[in-house]
């Protein structure tokens, strides 16, 4: 069987994998559902980097949120994220956290998301932020 010249490369398949899961985990928070709940009632079954992603995040979102928590600046916390900030940023620490992927790679792509589907025209801005502070400590 030979390979679907039309098929997105592999960066276009993490974009659109990373895409996914912050639709699936926002609507786990919205519904107020756990991730796996939401994966079973999907009608098309999630590929296996949108499933990694999401129980990757929600299984240590606590941990997570720690990381994220330690380089906000004074006066700001989690829950004066937006929604969608939040759950980027979580995607963001989780693949530095892995390892597998570049730092400039997952901060692009958080930026990317950031500026896709954030609060505020300065989301992009402040995932960087966040996300190059966290990058530097993680990485030491």
């Amino acid at each position: 069987m030979t390979e679907d010249p039309f098929a997105p490369g592999p960066s276009a398949q993490k974009r659109e994998a990373r895409e996914r899961a912050i639709e699936l985990l926002y609507e786990a928070e919205i519904r107020g559902v756990s991730i796996s709940n939401v994966l079973k009632g999907q009608v098309v079954t999630p590929a296996q980097l949108v499933e990694d992603l999401v129980t990757g995040v929600s299984d240590d979102v606590e941990r997570i949120d720690a990381e994220i928590d330690a380089y906000l600046h004074e006066g700001w916390s989690l829950d004066r994220l937006g929604m969608l900030d939040l759950w980027i940023l979580r995607i963001g620490i989780y693949e530095l956290l892995l390892g597998d992927l570049p730092v400039a790679v997952v901060i692009n792509e958080a930026v990317e998301l950031g500026n896709l589907f954030g609060a505020t025209e300065e989301s992009g801005k402040f995932i960087n932020g966040i996300l190059g502070s966290a990058a530097r400590e993680i990485g030491s």
